[in-house]
């Protein structure tokens, strides 16, 4: 492995550890090394080794495409089958993914924080490969069916830098008006994206980046057996 593409690995392991919010301490028992060994690891003093980089993708659930490569999400978006007809069947219980009864894709910057309020939670669910960081939240609107139809939940991750970007997936984007789940692709223009949706219906939008308040990256689409 080239010292370029290994710089980019540890680089992407140590965004791991920030999203996760662990010091190398508790990312090492986490991942089962030793912690001076993950140093090391980290400051590029023993090269990266198969056996280390498949502890992170079996311990962590982390997409070995996205940690090699760059390519994929870092936890992969995995379509999730619901077995009740209208909403995720949640428990009171206060572990697992929070589920809240609010739709992701209905109101202003300023009612962000109403978004993920407490009182709008209505329990947690334990779902296949679904990280309790995660939230889940209802999404409305036909523009990205048949990926995600209209009354279908996602699981969501918030997004710490707003410059880091993976082309290609699907965000929940929150500009000054309302919010949008669309694709989001690269533009010509560096200081814009482009907003795409899977329905042809509906046409490309050009935004600029600072219009762009708060990003969710959908990991997961979770369809209702009622549509399938």
């Amino acid at each position: 492995m080239d010292s370029q593409k290994n710089a980019e690995i540890i680089a992407r392991i140590k965004y791991l550890m920030k999203e996760m919010g662990m010091r190398q301490v508790q990312f090492a028992q986490r991942i089962g090394v030793d912690t001076s060994n993950l140093s090391k690891y980290l400051n590029a003093h023993m090269p990266l080794s198969d056996s280390f980089l498949n502890r992170l993708v079996v311990n962590l659930g982390v997409s070995k495409e996205w940690l090699i490569d760059g390519t994929d999400l870092p936890f992969g978006k995995t379509p999730v089958r619901i077995d009740s007809g209208s909403a995720p069947a949640v428990a009171n219980g206060e572990t697992g993914t929070p589920v809240y009864d609010v739709d992701a894709t209905a109101g202003t910057a300023s009612g962000r924080n109403e978004l993920f309020a407490t009182e709008n939670i209505v329990g947690w669910v334990n779902l296949p490969n679904v990280s309790p960081h995660c939230r889940i939240v209802r999404v409305s609107g036909d523009s990205m069916a048949p990926v995600i139809m209209d009354g279908d939940f996602v699981a969501v991750r918030e997004v710490s830098n707003l410059n880091q970007i993976y082309w290609g997936q699907i965000y929940i984007v929150q500009l000054d008006d309302y919010r949008l789940v669309k694709y989001v692709r690269r533009h010509t223009d560096p200081n814009m994206v482009v907003l795409r949706s899977e329905n042809p219906n509906y046409d490309d939008m050009d935004v600029r980046r600072s219009d762009i308040h708060e990003m969710l990256l959908v990991q997961h689409v979770l369809h209702l057996n009622s549509r399938l």
